[in-house]
């Protein structure tokens, strides 16, 4: 190889293409948008799934179709309505949600024969098909009417209950935990009331 005559300069090095730069530049910038892209793509499936995990499985708890009693719209007779309720499986909780629903009047035709605020207590079912409902004070303190609208009060919660829950054949109300002798003072409720027509 031969070497360059004394005194004389090597030709300087040329500085790299601007389109050469620029170049990398858009590589580096390509790189680093889809590593961005794929973090955000992992934490919104991650987010996806722990959404899901904390939902409640209304599947799992299902529903139930039942049969509400109200008043109908000229308030001399009772008119039932079917609707949707969520599975309950204790005697408790599956009167208490009848009467919750009942409390809140119906979606379709039909007046609202509870108090405003009535609810259950307690409940208890002996062996022979008697149910002690034991209601909110709400039940007895807010009911304004007369015979009749005391009839269709008690007669929705009886009706109510006997579509519903087949194991009940008689009901005795309570109201607060001690005993309820009428509603209105049309009524007597200080025996028990059948659930069907014969008083079976």
């Amino acid at each position: 190889m031969t070497e360059p005559a004394p005194g004389t300069q090597r030709p300087a090095r040329r500085p790299p293409r601007p389109w050469i730069v620029f170049g990398v530049l858009i590589a580096i910038a390509a790189l680093t948008w889809a590593g961005w892209r794929e973090m955000r793509r992992r934490s919104d499936a991650a987010a996806a799934a722990a959404a899901a995990a904390a939902a409640p499985d209304t599947t799992q708890a299902g529903m139930r179709a039942v049969t509400l009693w109200f008043a109908s719209a000229d308030g001399d007779s009772l008119v039932s309505e079917t609707r949707e309720l969520q599975e309950q499986e204790g005697l408790h909780e599956r009167v208490a949600a009848l009467v919750a629903a009942l409390d809140q009047g119906p979606l379709r035709r039909g007046l609202a024969v509870l108090p405003a605020g009535t609810s259950v207590l307690h409940v208890y079912l002996d062996d022979r098909g008697l149910l002690t409902l034991d209601l909110s004070r709400a039940f007895q303190q807010g009911f304004r009417g007369g015979s009749t609208a005391e009839d269709l009060a008690v007669g929705a919660i009886v009706r109510t209950i006997g579509d519903n829950v087949p194991e009940v054949r008689r009901i005795l109300f309570t109201c607060g935990g001690a005993p309820l002798v009428t509603l209105g003072g049309h009524v007597p409720l200080d025996r028990p009331v059948g659930v069907h027509a014969d008083g079976d």
